[in-house]
């Protein structure tokens, strides 16, 4: 009878999860074609070998379960099992083998043994059942395929609950449904045939509900916080693909789940609990929970799984599953020898396969009872050899929120009645068209893709006291929105479902078998980083593991592993991970409602603190460790490892605009360790402050690569041991970063009353530059060498521009200020009309007498860093510096006039005297020597030897400066007052670039905290700020702890004290400093009038341009010249090496002992001063001159009444000079008189005065009176 072959199949399930169960019961039940069974426990120690997984479960009960057999019509309808509320919790293990006892299960090696045998009886009893002569063995096998094949599974209330120290997860599913359809995915009664050999299977789960909740030390939760997700609904679609009607496992198995709407929600007491959780799942991927136990625990539960889904026969069973079981565990146990990270997820993963798939068709009982002896062989052959079939999972969300809510404690009228939590959402992150997808055929192919197709986040609500966003704002959407990325998917349509179940154009349903891409060469040909962008739009991540045999046999057959033979050694294998990332166009917007956001769930994430799940293992060197072979040494030297991650960022565009209210005072102590957070006192009301100016970065690409050793442990183990590894292997031996960044801009704009941004107003030009730098892994295996690099870096930027207009600078002032000074009650300081105005022009608007704008530039800057074990050093060289003035044309007629102010290199040899300017002048060459050349090394201090000083080795070449009037124009210039364009400010307000008066910053800094603090714990405070202890007036309020005042005035150290910290810092830097320095002179030209403008700033250098001048009699102004000497510096016994060295370098006399560095020679040569006037005159001021001293300084050590003892230093200097001759005529007088007009020395001063407020009276009078006393000297001279 049919009852003889579907009973046990059935009971064989039943009976391997639940408890206490009576065979002879439940096979009656099934004969009536109904079963009902009420409160069952289940077998938790089956559920944890099943999962092996390092949770253990304190609890398994169903209450219900429901089973319906349609005897008379089992071949069309579908047996339908019903579990109603089944709950289950479960904790992390206790170490790698807990005893599970006290929880209520039993996991020792007695019980496994127990639960493999009770496992296998039902099978043993399938297999001696005898065959009935009235049903056919093929009958029979069609039969059971179809009915397994068309089970129907339904679970009502499923309830999982995971808890682990103050953290309660919990998941509870309405309605959960499993059933078989059609090619229409329509609910059906389906099985393989030899024409259509797929099965497709939909699994609907309604009313998902999680919950994160936080427990006291008794168990029990206080408070119940908003659900993470409430009543979301999804449905899953399976898809198994058949090599043949008799296959075992499908070739091809597709898992992909689809959610319309997801919507998250995260409270501040929520976020450090689910940061933990992420914390766990990471954990787990990367394998850092279990030990050695544990995985002798995995193993035989392994060996359990494998007894149940075996149905090869009774007499060589064991032989069968030690074999069977082989080919699955071989491949493990020689990656856990290289101890890869991403392989024990992945053999978990991959584990269930069998189990999963293959239930139905292994109760082949036809076929083993009709083989013979030979037969039997022959078949054990074949399952010896299985074909890993190709997984495909699939996650699909179309709309997904995350919503971050702060909670505050609410109290009812009465004063019994219990306090409530309250939440209130602050910032709302949503995403459309997510897509994850997983391939991957056996353990030597993974593949992961995720991507996202539009994102954008926005802020909701109010912030720290402050509305921002209330319903009552009146302020739009697009106001609240500050990050967006990527499109929509009205725009970009459905191409996240590509290829997928969902998709209608899909090969699956249309009939057609899919193909999938394994080898890892077309894989990187055809999901390249464009492909991926073009599909999603925001976001796309392609991670890509492979593992290739190199005898050349298909990596994805695990029969490469079980058929060598256990003499032979294991092959040896290519292992290569590869992480892709691309973001597309992203747009930022850091204003003052984002930032405080970002930054007040940045301080909630750090609330609570959770032991790590992994603690890292010391690095312990073996001193006995075994040498490599040679052949060893020559396959590391074929090919080695690697985990590469690739980053790269599209069409950035970050703004951050002037803040419109400031509290980070608050935020960042919390962030940075120092305090508990606090409320300000008063939040400031919020007034959207328009226009509102903001600086705005533009980034055409961004690109990251990162690559590390993927067994970092063994490889530098291996290669620490060789006594003269290759490059090659030294190269994997260090993590490598290489960053490159094109089109970097940055400009000024302003956000209008409509919410539109101005076009940008360039102040730094597109410019690239890369950097590159290396990190050597577990350096603790090269103490012993100390020629082995630890850290490099190199840095290379071939040209960097700026420039802007004084204007411009005042507002970029305006909005640093914004963020750095609080005004006291976090409102925004506000921003002068004027200024806006002259940066912000109309459009189509020429103004009558235009700014001059100053531009700067830097060229061929190379940087590189080294450190190793004894040293650290750097060397670098910069090309060229340039600094030009515009003055716009103010009409058609005047032109642009541009003006060279400071120019290096520049040859300087000849400047120094007149005759220069009758001689001929080579034009500047393009392969002039760098502007600046340095190196620097310096030792580590080390405790059991003394090593040598540092060496400083440097050159700059001569420079060539132009203090032109336009200069001073464009330094003095101040924009016209004007109205405030903040509300709460009068008319003509000092603008915000202008520094608060010392009076406003004390009041500020004592009167910024709230009165209700100012008792016990007010003196902690006071302390720990820095801002409130540095000033003590008599303003202070009588409040104030004395102990304060105490620790303030003990704090204060007098400018003598300070002095000589200086003097002892400064000694312990040079009494062993190998010092070689040479500068060129600088020539700096003041001319009482501007300079023609040359044609280029390339062809006509500031010398060659006053050398035209002064040959033209109509166009040269007077010319004051100063040329500054030649200054070379070299320390005694040095000789002279060239400045840039490759790093690390050796000299050829080290100082050793400290002052024998000294005595340093010192000579100033080519030091002039002359004039030049109109009609190629020239007079000389100061002939030119050159001096040549010698520093000697030694020190004694003196000790003081503390334990600190101190230093006394002799210093000795011998000048030799030079005749000092000083010529003056009555032009020269004039000329310098000119120089200096009194218009640009009024207008100096007040720019001074406005500056340097703090000492106003004292300058304005030094530099009046030198300027008199030195106008009467040359006079009385005259």
């Amino acid at each position: 009878m049919l009852e003889s072959y579907v009973t046990p199949l059935l009971m064989s399930y039943v009976d391997r999860y639940i408890k206490n169960l009576k065979p002879s019961d439940l096979q009656l039940s099934l004969w009536g074609g109904d079963v009902v069974l009420s409160k069952l426990d289940l077998k938790l120690d089956v559920l944890e070998q099943e999962l092996k997984l390092p949770f253990t479960f304190l609890s398994g009960h169903i209450h219900e379960l429901r089973i319906h057999v349609p005897w008379t019509k089992l071949g069309s309808e579908p047996v339908v099992i019903t579990i109603n509320t089944m709950e289950c919790i479960l904790k992390l293990k206790e170490g790698a083998q807990d005893d599970h006892e006290s929880c209520g299960s039993s996991s020792t090696n007695r019980s496994t043994t127990e639960s493999v045998k009770s496992l296998a009886k039902p099978r043993r009893i399938q297999q001696a059942a005898p065959t009935d002569p009235d049903l056919p063995p093929g009958y029979v096998q069609s039969l059971i395929r179809r009915v397994v094949n068309n089970v129907n599974i339904v679970v009502n209330n499923l309830i999982l609950k995971y808890v682990e120290d103050d953290i309660v997860l919990s998941v509870n599913i309405t309605s959960a449904e499993c059933y078989t359809v059609d090619e229409f995915w329509d609910r059906a009664f389906m099985d393989i045939s030899p024409s259509d050999l797929v099965l497709r299977k939909v699994i609907n789960f309604s009313d998902c509900t999680i919950c994160l909740d936080k427990r006291n030390a008794s168990g029990k939760i206080e408070f119940y916080q908003d659900p993470l997700l409430y009543k979301c609904s999804f449905r899953t679609r399976l898809h198994f693909t058949y090599d043949n009607i008799n296959s075992k496992i499908p070739s091809v198995i597709k898992i992909q789940a689809l959610v319309e709407t997801l919507k998250l929600s995260i409270t501040d007491q929520q976020l450090p609990m689910f940061i933990r959780i992420m914390e766990l799942g990471i954990a787990l991927y990367y394998g850092e929970i279990g030990t050695q136990k544990g995985a002798e625990m995995e193993e035989q539960g392994t060996h359990a799984k494998e007894t149940v889904v075996n149905m090869t026969g009774a007499e060589d069973e064991t032989g069968l599953q030690v074999q069977h079981t082989s080919q699955y565990l071989h491949p493990d146990m020689y990656l856990q020898q290289g101890n890869d990270d991403e392989q024990g997820w992945v053999s978990w993963a991959w584990s269930y396969v069998p189990a999963i798939v293959s239930t139905g068709d292994e109760y082949d009982g036809e076929e083993y009872y009709e083989e013979t002896e030979d037969g039997i062989q022959q078949r054990r052959q074949k399952s010896q050899t299985p074909k890993d079939p190709i997984i495909s999972i699939g996650f699909y969300c179309t709309k997904a929120s995350v919503t971050f809510k702060l909670t505050e404690m609410q109290t009812e009228s009465s004063y019994y009645s219990p306090q409530k939590v309250k939440s209130k959402e602050i910032l709302c992150l949503e995403q459309e068209g997510m897509t994850v997808e997983v391939l991957m055929m056996g353990e030597p192919f993974f593949d992961c893709q995720i991507g996202i197709v539009g994102c954008r986040a926005l802020c909701l609500k109010g912030i720290m006291g402050v509305k921002d966003f209330e319903e009552n704002t009146n302020r739009c959407e697009a106001d609240a929105v500050f990050f967006q990325c990527g499109e929509t998917l009205s725009s970009k349509g459905m191409t996240y479902l590509t290829n997928s179940l969902f998709d209608y154009r899909s090969p699956e349903n249309n009939g057609v078998q899919a193909e999938f891409i394994l080898e890892a060469a077309l894989h990187k040909e055809t999901y390249t980083e464009i492909a991926g962008i073009q599909r999603f739009g925001a976001f796309y991540m392609d991670y890509l593991y492979t593992m290739e045999n190199t005898s050349g046999k298909v990596s994805g057959s695990q029969q490469e592993y079980s058929s060598i033979s256990k003499e032979e050694e294991p092959p040896i294998v290519q292992e290569m991970s590869v992480k892709r990332l691309v973001v597309g166009p992203l747009d930022i917007c850091f204003n003052s409602s984002a930032v405080h956001r970002i930054l007040k769930i940045v301080a909630c994430s750090l609330e609570h603190e959770y032991e790590s799940y992994s603690k890292p293992n010391p690095d312990i060197v073996d001193d006995k460790r075994v040498l490599p072979s040679p052949e060893e040494v020559a396959a590391l030297e074929e090919f080695i490892p690697t985990r590469l991650t690739c980053v790269t960022v599209l069409n950035i565009t970050i703004t951050i605009p002037m803040a419109e209210f400031n509290l980070l005072d608050c935020l960042l102590p919390v962030i940075l360790g120092q305090k508990n957070f606090s409320h300000p006192v008063n939040a400031p009301a919020f007034q959207p402050l328009r226009p509102l100016p903001a600086l705005r970065i533009q980034v055409d690409k961004v690109n990251l690569e990162h690559s590390v050793p993927m067994y970092a442990d063994q490889l530098i183990n291996t290669v620490s041991s060789l006594s003269q590894p290759s490059d090659n292997l030294l190269h994997h031996c260090y993590a490598h970063c290489y960053l490159k960044i094109f089109g970097f801009q940055a400009g000024l704009t302003s956000l209008d009353s409509e919410g539109s941004f101005l076009p940008l107003t360039p102040v730094v030009p597109s410019f690239s530059t890369a950097l590159y730098g290396k990190l050597l892994r577990l350096p603790i295996y090269w103490t012993k060498r100390t020629s082995v690099p630890i850290t490099e870096c190199i840095f290379e930027l071939p040209n960097f521009t700026m420039q802007a207009t004084r204007a411009q600078t005042l507002l970029l002032q305006a909005i640093c200020q914004s963020w750095t000074h609080n005004m006291g009650n976090g409102a925004s300081p506000g921003v002068n009309e004027a200024l806006l105005n002259e940066v912000y022009n109309a459009s189509g608007v020429k103004s009558q007498n235009p700014p001059p704008t100053l531009e700067g530039s830097i060229q061929n800057v190379e940087l590189k860093y080294c450190s190793k074990s004894l040293v650290k050093c750097a060397s670098g060289t910069v090309g060229s510096i340039k600094v030009c003035a515009k003055a716009p044309g103010s009409s058609e007629a005047v032109k642009e006039k541009l003006v060279p102010l400071i120019q290096g290199p520049s040859d300087t040899k000849e400047l120094h005297m007149s005759k220069w300017l009758n001689e001929s002048r080579k034009p500047e060459s393009l392969l002039a020597p760098d502007l600046l050349a340095f190196t620097v090394q310096v030792p580590q201090p080390m405790e059991h030897c003394n090593n040598s000083g540092a060496v400083l080795l440097a050159s700059v070449q001569g420079i060539s400066v132009n203090v032109d009037p336009i200069f001073y124009t464009w330094l003095l210039h101040q924009p016209q007052k004007g109205s405030s364009r903040h509300s709460h400010q009068t008319a003509g307000a000092i603008p915000v670039t202008l520094p608060v008066t010392k009076k406003k910053e004390e009041e500020l800094s004592v009167g910024s905290a709230p009165l209700a603090k100012q008792l016990s714990n007010q003196a902690s405070e006071y302390a720990s700020s820095p801002v409130k202890t540095k000033t003590v007036t008599e303003s202070r309020p009588l409040s104030l702890p004395v102990k304060v005042m105490h620790s303030a005035s003990e704090s204060c150290v007098s400018p003598e004290e300070r002095m000589k910290e200086f003097i002892a810092l400064v000694w312990n830097a040079v009494k062993r400093l190998t010092l070689q320095l040479e500068l060129q002179s600088c020539c700096i030209f003041l001319p009482n009038d501007n300079l023609p403008s040359p044609s280029t700033i390339v062809s006509g250098d500031i010398p060659g341009t006053v050398r035209s001048c002064y040959h033209n009699q109509a166009r040269m102004p007077g010319t004051l010249v100063v040329c500054l000497p030649q200054i070379k510096v070299m320390s005694a016994g040095h000789k002279y090496m060239e400045p840039l060295q490759d790093i690390p370098f050796t000299i050829s006399k080290p100082v050793l002992d400290e002052g024998d560095a000294f005595p340093w020679t010192i000579s100033l040569s080519q030091f002039s001063v002359y004039t030049l006037l109109g009609q190629q005159k020239s007079f000389s001021l100061v002939e030119p001159m050159s001096c040549t001293s010698t520093l000697a300084v030694t020190s004694h050590k003196l000790q003081a009444l503390g334990h600190e003892s101190r230093h006394s230093f002799v210093v000795c200097l011998h000048v030799d000079l030079e005749s000092l001759e000083i010529k003056c005529s009555n032009p020269q007088v004039q000329t310098d008189t000119e120089t200096g007009q009194p218009a640009n020395q009024a207008k100096l001063k007040t720019y001074i005065d406005k500056s340097i407020w703090q000492a106003r009276s004292h300058v304005l009078s030094k530099g009046r009176g030198w300027g008199q006393s030195h106008r009467s000297f040359l006079n009385r001279i005259w």
